[in-house]
C-alpha cells in the first residue's frame, strides 16, 4: 500500500477569470496593508496599460516599482530589488510578470526577512544535490511579508515553494526552498497575458506540460497528483492549440492558466521529477536557454529514453490526455512542440556537443536527475539523452 503526505504552503487564494485590477484591489484590502511594492517585467513598465492598471487599483498605496530583473534571477538583481522595498517599506510585494519576476519575489521577500545584503548572503539558504544524490536542504525562518503573484506566462512557479537564483560567481542557478517561500494569493487574468511575446506563452506552456507529464511518469505519482496532472494536460492541450490558433481567445488563455496551476499539484504532493526538470535546470541557469525552451528540448528526448515495460503504462497515460492514445507520448509530445512552432532540438537553442560533458557533469548535482524513472547512474548516462536531443 502506497504511504505518504501532501504538505501545504502558505498559498490561501487563487482567483482566475477577473481583471487584474478588480481582484488585486480586494486582495490588497483582505490584506489590510498601505505599502505595497511592484516587482514587474520591463515590458509591461514600457507597455505601461496593465501597469498602470494595477496602480489605480492598489489607490495610491504602491511605494515603488522595480522592472529591471534579467532572467534566471541572477542574486545581484534581487538583492538590488530587495534594497529598493526596503526603501519604500514596503509591507507587501506584488508581481506582474513571467517566472523569473516571481522568482525574484520571492527572494526579495527572503532577503529582507533575513536582511540579506550581499551575493554570499544566500549561501546558507541554498538547496545543495551532491553528485550521489544526496540533498542538504537548510531549514530557516520563512518570509512574512505578503506576497501576490500576477502571472503573464505558464511556468506556474507561482504555485511553488521554491525560488530558483543564478549564483553570478559560478554562472550556476540554485534552489532556494521552504513551504513558507509560497506567494500568499495568486491572481489569473487571461486578458493581463495578451502583450505575452507568443514564444514566451506556448514555451512555458510547455513548461507546464513537462510538470505534468513528468509527474505522470514518475515512480512516486499518486492518485492526488494523478487527477490533477492528467486534467491540466489536456487542458493546456487544447489551450496551447487555441491560442496558437487565435492569440486573442481569452477562454484558451483561461484554460492554459488553469493547466498550469493544475501542473504544479504534483510539488505539493511530494512527487519526484525526472530527468527533463533537472537538465532543463541546468540548461537554463548555466547555458542560457529560456525557461520554457529547455523544457521544449527535453521533454520529447527524455520520454524517449525513460521507455520501457516499467514506463510504457504510465507513458500511454499522456498520450490518451493529449488526445493521441495510439502513438508513443514521445512522438505526440515533440510533434505538439513542432505544431507550435517552438525549438525541439538542442541546435536550435545553441546547445552543441562541445556543451555537452559540462552539462552532463552539472545535472548530475540537482535532485530530480536522481529521481528520473529510469535510473540515471552518472554523467554517461546524461550524454545519451543530449545526444538524442542534439
Amino acid at each position: 500500500m502506497q504511504t505518504g503526505a501532501v504538505t501545504f504552503t502558505r498559498l490561501e487564494r487563487v482567483t482566475y477569470g477577473m481583471s487584474v485590477g478588480e481582484a488585486l484591489g480586494d486582495a490588497v484590502k483582505r490584506a489590510g496593508v498601505s505599502r505595497v511594492f511592484i516587482l514587474a517585467s520591463r515590458a509591461l513598465v514600457v507597455r505601461n496599460q496593465e501597469i498602470q492598471a494595477a496602480i489605480e487599483a492598489l489607490d495610491g498605496k504602491v511605494c515603488g516599482i522595480y522592472s529591471g530583473m534579467p532572467p534566471h534571477t541572477p542574486r545581484d538583481a534581487v538583492l538590488e530589488a530587495a534594497e529598493s522595498a526596503r526603501k519604500g517599506r514596503a509591507e507587501m510585494i506584488v508581481t506582474i510578470g513571467g517566472g523569473s519576476i516571481t522568482d525574484a519575489a520571492k527572494a526579495v521577500c527572503l532577503a529582507i526577512e533575513h536582511d540579506l545584503k550581499e551575493v554570499p548572503d544566500f549561501d546558507p539558504f541554498i538547496v545543495r544535490t551532491a553528485a550521489d544524490g544526496s540533498t542538504v536542504a537548510p531549514e530557516y525562518r520563512a518570509p512574512s511579508l505578503p506576497l501576490i503573484c500576477c502571472p503573464t506566462t505558464l511556468s506556474a512557479g507561482e504555485y511553488n515553494p521554491l525560488a530558483g537564483v543564478s549564483d553570478p560567481r559560478k554562472g550556476i542557478k540554485q534552489a532556494i526552498r521552504s513551504p513558507g517561500m509560497a506567494p500568499s494569493e495568486v491572481i489569473l487574468d487571461p486578458a493581463l497575458t495578451l502583450p505575452t511575446p507568443e514564444w514566451l506563452w506556448l514555451s512555458t506552456g510547455v513548461r507546464a506540460i513537462d510538470h505534468c507529464v513528468e509527474a505522470i511518469c514518475s515512480p512516486t505519482a499518486n492518485a492526488y497528483c494523478d487527477a490533477q496532472s492528467l486534467y491540466g494536460l489536456r487542458l493546456l492541450t487544447t489551450g496551447l492549440k487555441g491560442t496558437k490558433t487565435d492569440p486573442t481567445d481569452l477562454q484558451a488563455r483561461s484554460d492554459s492558466q488553469l493547466g498550469a496551476w493544475l501542473s504544479m499539484s504534483s510539488v505539493q504532493a511530494g512527487v519526484s521529477k525526472g530527468a527533463s526538470h533537472a537538465i532543463g535546470h541546468i540548461l537554463g541557469g548555466s547555458f542560457g536557454v529560456s525557461h520554457g525552451h529547455t523544457s521544449c528540448v527535453m521533454l520529447p528526448h527524455v520520454m524517449r529514453w525513460n521507455l520501457s515495460k516499467d514506463t510504457e503504462k504510465r507513458q500511454r497515460l499522456v498520450s490518451e490526455a493529449m488526445g493521441d492514445a495510439q502513438r508513443p507520448a514521445s512522438d505526440v509530445i515533440q510533434d505538439f512542440i513542432r505544431d507550435l512552432g517552438m525549438p525541439s532540438t538542442l541546435k536550435e537553442v545553441g546547445v552543441t556537443e562541445a556543451d555537452f560533458q559540462r552539462c552532463a557533469e552539472l545535472s548530475m548535482h540537482d535532485r530530480w536527475i536522481h529521481t528520473n524513472p529510469r535510473s540515471i547512474k552518472g554523467p554517461e548516462d546524461v550524454l545519451e539523452i543530449l545526444k538524442l536531443a542534439a
